[in-house]
């Protein structure tokens, strides 16, 4: 097993339901560590930005519409393939068939507002990353 980073976002409504603490209990209970983290506001072109490989899909708007309705969590997670093991702990984008040990089924309320994002391969978790975090960011300087 390799250890990996992957991005995770606590979105708008985790935030305001005041679960960060609860979501990041269960990231480090499954054996990740937060490398950095941060709060933050995304700009509707940050959000077109992030999400920009879902331009073309019929939720694209809507979607923007609510990553920027509220802030965010933004965070770097790192262990034995982080990626797989933080996907499974979300659990399935509907938190409506996500198992009650997920953090999708304790925190998120629909396909929608499903609480978390979480990177699905590498390459999209260098990209994320690095939309969210200085390279003086990750390695623990003032940015």
């Amino acid at each position: 097993m390799a250890i990996e980073r992957t991005l995770a976002m606590i979105k708008p409504d985790a935030v305001e339901k005041n679960a960060i603490g609860g979501i990041i209990k269960m990231m480090e209970d499954s054996g990740l560590k937060v490398v950095v983290a941060k709060m933050r506001r995304l700009t509707p072109k940050q959000a077109e930005g992030f999400y920009g490989v879902h331009r073309e899909r019929p939720f694209f708007s809507d979607l923007c519409g609510f990553m920027t309705s509220g802030p965010i969590m933004a965070l770097v997670l790192e262990g034995e393939d982080a990626i797989a093991t933080y996907r499974g702990l979300m659990g399935p984008t509907d938190s409506a068939k996500a198992p009650k040990d997920t953090i999708r089924g304790v925190y998120g309320s629909s396909i929608e507002r499903n609480a978390v994002h979480g990177s699905d391969a590498t390459d999209t978790a260098a990209f994320e990353i690095s939309y969210h975090f200085s390279e003086a960011e990750l390695n623990g300087l003032l940015a």
